[in-house]
């Protein structure tokens, strides 16, 4: 994979997870794709709860079949959007059928 095609994956992968942070939180899309990408998760900007986070966690299983909480067991990728981000691309299947 080119480093463009990398870096569009990224781009693509971390739109879909603000769209699902927003969901998650019931907070209005285009606040959360205005957030810094070192914004935390828990913290007060999001402020992501419990079932808030689980929800976000299953909704990131359902799109890209990345088990966060299966392959991340201290959760530390769950620190902020870009850590999640990051998370999420190295554990994407290679296939072409990913979609991602």
């Amino acid at each position: 994979m080119t480093e463009d095609t990398s870096r569009a994956r990224r781009t693509r992968v971390e739109r879909e997870i603000r769209g699902m942070l927003a969901d998650a939180t019931r907070a209005e899309r285009a606040r959360v794709e205005r957030l810094p990408s070192d914004t935390k998760l828990f913290g007060a900007e999001l402020s992501l709860s419990s079932l808030a986070g689980v929800t976000l966690l299953s909704a990131i299983t359902d799109r890209y079949g990345v088990d966060v909480a299966a392959q991340d067991l201290s959760l530390e990728c769950l620190e902020s959007i870009s850590t999640l981000v990051d998370f999420v691309v190295r554990h994407l299947p290679r296939s072409p059928e990913s979609g991602v």
